[in-house]
């Protein structure tokens, strides 16, 4: 039987603000990704999301971005190499803090909105975060597509899992295509889940021009923002276990002792 990981951005209130269902949500995930402050996220919402993983098993991630807030993490952001890798340094350390006060750790990192674009394509900034993890937990997965950042960490034995994005556009060379690019997030929930079945399950999508792109999924990116987010995510989990395919952390995924 093909397994494979779910997961999905959470933690991604701020104070009064709230963004998405993370409760309802968590039901259907086998992973999530925890927004360190930079992007989303405060002490509190650190807390309590740390504590529902807990509860219901699901793994924990880092989700470290540029000090963006205001952006959600979305613009581009010219920083230094060192930058990165002490800003990334940093959100680790305030998520382990919530993670051993719960008794747990963190499992995986997964690069937030403009950094996780861009550490695809930038040497440097996949160095950064690369150096960050090895001075940090270098047992870590980092969730990764292919590129810059897939063969660094493969260069110095790092972990990593082939993340596949279920509602975003890919380009002919395997990148995401741009936010600021009409039918970057595609809304058609029949289309999603086909694509996202057949990416598991035949490990080909198709690009925007028609393209087939091989893909390897280890784990499927979910989203848990907007209207139709929890809806979607069921009809996906749905979707793939009637195709044969079961939901599992990222550990058995991979074949790594359980975090």
């Amino acid at each position: 039987m093909t397994i494979v990981d779910l997961v999905a951005d959470l933690g991604e209130s701020f104070g009064a603000w709230t963004m998405g269902d993370d409760a309802a949500l968590l039901d259907l995930l086998t992973s999530a990704n925890i927004a360190c402050g930079f992007h989303a996220g405060d002490p509190r919402v650190m807390d309590r999301t740390v504590r529902a993983c807990v509860e219901r098993g699901v793994r924990i991630g880092a989700h470290p971005s540029f000090p963006d807030l205001a952006g959600f993490g979305r613009r581009a952001m010219e920083l230094t190499e060192d930058e990165v890798r002490t800003d990334v340094l940093y959100q680790l350390g305030a998520l382990s803090a919530f993670t051993r006060a719960h008794s747990t750790r963190i499992s995986h990192l997964a690069p937030h909105g403009k950094l996780g674009n861009l550490v695809v394509t930038r040497r440097d900034y996949a160095r950064a975060v690369a150096d960050a993890v090895e001075a940090f937990d270098s047992s870590l997965v980092i969730l990764v597509q292919e590129g810059e950042m897939a063969a660094l960490a493969r260069e110095r034995g790092l972990r990593i899992a082939m993340v596949g994005i279920a509602d975003r556009a890919y380009e002919d060379d395997g990148t995401l295509v741009s936010r600021s690019e009409p039918g970057a997030v595609l809304s058609d929930p029949d289309e999603v889940t086909r694509r996202t079945v057949r990416m598991v399950t035949e490990g080909l999508l198709t690009s925007r021009h028609g393209k087939d792109l091989p893909i390897k999924a280890d784990c499927v990116q979910l989203h848990g923002d907007g209207p139709t987010a929890l809806r979607l995510a069921k009809r996906i989990r749905g979707e793939l276990e009637a195709a044969g395919v079961r939901p599992a952390p990222l550990d058995r995924v991979l074949g790594l002792p359980a975090a």
